[in-house]
């Protein structure tokens, strides 16, 4: 741990409510560089995201389009991020932030190229390379973490950290609609690649430890692949890792929601002349739900791990009860309160899996386990978006009914999680 990004021990450990995240911002530069850089990014990320789902709808009117360019935001994750776990384990955690970052500031403006039906395959390579990219940079950035707060800080920096992605969700959809709304698309790609330019700029600033690893022999690519299996032995011998690994997975069957939000946007409560401008209204109120959650979790269970292993368990059955509720709401106003509730719980569920795999894992295996973690939950939101693209245009099933289904999936892993937990006092 590098001395100068810790605070006072005693100040730490207590890690009072809001006031230990104030101070985690005041005394841990560190820390604040790489929240100001997600900042940037993540808002750009949002104005690019409602800007391609809006292009593929005016250039296609398909709903099954959306749906592949979705999958296409997370697919090759799951095809990337185990070697990319090895590398993140072996090479600077910094350095590939940084050039991840530069790379895909880089891709974003080719979007601009396309302007007719015929160059719809260029949005899905450029979507599929700037998601490869993020297979390395996430992991990287949820392993480097440790080593730029102490122990005691995790809980608030991961809470901090998901309220952001929130916040961004809600501003950079919200915002993000009506910029396009006003300006047109060429505005939110250029934003977007502007943000990955600063966010390479403030990781570059930030001091984080390299830890010496055990050597690896040049030119030899078998030796990622021992690696990665070393990573997933570990994985699979300890009962507890694993069961936090699948948490993520576990959320990733309500992952088609975000395909039905957008029909939702555009079909059922649809706002002004702009699809975007309703897609923008409903996945700002999810924002707003998963920016909450961390903290009326936290407040609740403190670092008591019981208490947090609680809470996972109740995130599920939340989330699914109110989207199952979502699936029948006549109208928007009730609609978003009732997706917002529903995200409370799965972002406890992530904030508080990620907390506690940052505790329990030692570094040299964190990077491939959170590589795990990001392809298992990537594997499963795939699956389930492709599934409810093929119900909305090739069984004719209703945006209301899939998002019911959603909901019901997301009582399964619940339903597990509650028969793995183990029996009596350890």
């Amino acid at each position: 741990m590098i001395e100068d990004t810790t605070t006072d021990q005693r100040t730490a450990t207590k890690d009072p409510g809001l006031r230990g995240i104030r101070a985690l911002l005041a005394e841990n530069r560190g820390f604040r560089l790489l929240w100001y850089g997600q900042i940037v990014s993540q808002a750009g990320d949002w104005f690019n995201h409602v800007a391609v789902a809006t292009l593929l709808l005016e250039l296609t009117g398909s709903g099954s389009m959306v749906a592949w360019m979705l999958i296409l935001r997370m697919l090759p994750v799951f095809v990337v991020a185990p070697l990319a776990g090895v590398y993140v384990d072996r090479l600077d955690r910094k350095k590939i932030m940084i050039a991840t970052d530069l790379l895909r500031g880089a891709l974003v403006p080719c979007l601009l190229l396309v302007r007719e039906p015929a160059a719809v395959p260029l949005v899905y390579a450029l979507v599929g390379a700037q998601v490869s990219l993020s297979a390395f940079f996430e992991p990287a950035r949820s392993a480097a973490l440790p080593c730029v707060v102490n122990r005691h800080q995790l809980l608030s920096a991961n809470a901090l950290m998901s309220v952001t992605w929130s916040l961004m969700l809600a501003a950079g959809s919200g915002l993000g609609g009506w910029i396009i709304g006003l300006f047109g698309l060429k505005a939110a790609f250029l934003f977007d690649a502007a943000s990955f330019f600063l966010s390479a700029w403030c990781i570059s600033k930030v001091a984080i430890p390299h830890a010496a690893r055990a050597p690896s022999r040049p030119g030899r690519w078998t030796r990622g692949f021992v690696e990665l299996l070393d990573g997933l032995r570990y994985v699979a011998s300890d009962r507890s890792i694993r069961s936090l690994v699948l948490v993520k997975t576990g959320v990733g069957l309500g992952g088609g929601m975000v395909l039905v939000l957008t029909v939702f946007g555009e079909r059922v409560f649809p706002l002004g002349t702009s699809a975007a401008t309703g897609i923008g209204v409903l996945f700002a109120a999810r924002g707003v739900g998963t920016a909450i959650g961390p903290f009326l979790g936290r407040a609740i269970s403190g670092y008591h791990e019981p208490s947090m292993r609680r809470l996972i368990g109740i995130g599920f059955f939340q989330a699914a009860f109110f989207i199952v509720l979502f699936g029948l709401a006549r109208n928007l106003v009730l609609a978003t309160v009732l997706l917002l509730l529903a995200h409370l719980g799965t972002s406890v569920n992530w904030v508080f899996s990620s907390v506690l795999l940052q505790l329990k894992v030692p570094d040299e295996y964190r990077g491939r386990v959170f590589s795990a973690e990001l392809a298992l939950f990537t594997v499963t939101f795939c699956v389930m978006t492709a599934f409810m693209g093929h119900a909305l245009d090739d069984l004719g099933w209703s945006p209301r009914l899939l998002a019911q289904l959603s909901g019901c999936a997301l009582a399964v892993p619940g339903v597990l999680w509650l028969l793995a937990r183990p029996r009596g006092r350890r």
